[in-house]
């Protein structure tokens, strides 16, 4: 029976260790991670105005969410 093999480090991973494969400065570093959670946030915008939009949402009905309580008493 052969066994297969499986990578502990994903194409991201990868891809950042051959990149930074040196020692940033802490200043860099924190830039660097700037970076990284803009580039995810960006992406979570993103994805968030698609279902708003598929939704039909608007501001009218999230003021109502928003002061509407959802949890219920037990």
């Amino acid at each position: 029976m052969q066994s297969v093999l499986k990578q502990p480090f994903t194409n991201v991973q990868l891809e950042l260790l051959k990149t930074f494969s040196h020692q940033l400065t802490e200043s860099d570093l924190i830039a660097l991670k700037k970076t990284i959670a803009l580039f995810f946030a960006e992406r979570l915008t993103v994805q968030a105005d698609k279902v708003w939009e598929e939704l039909n949402w608007n501001d009218e009905l999230m003021d109502k969410k928003l002061h509407t309580k959802m949890r219920t008493s037990k």
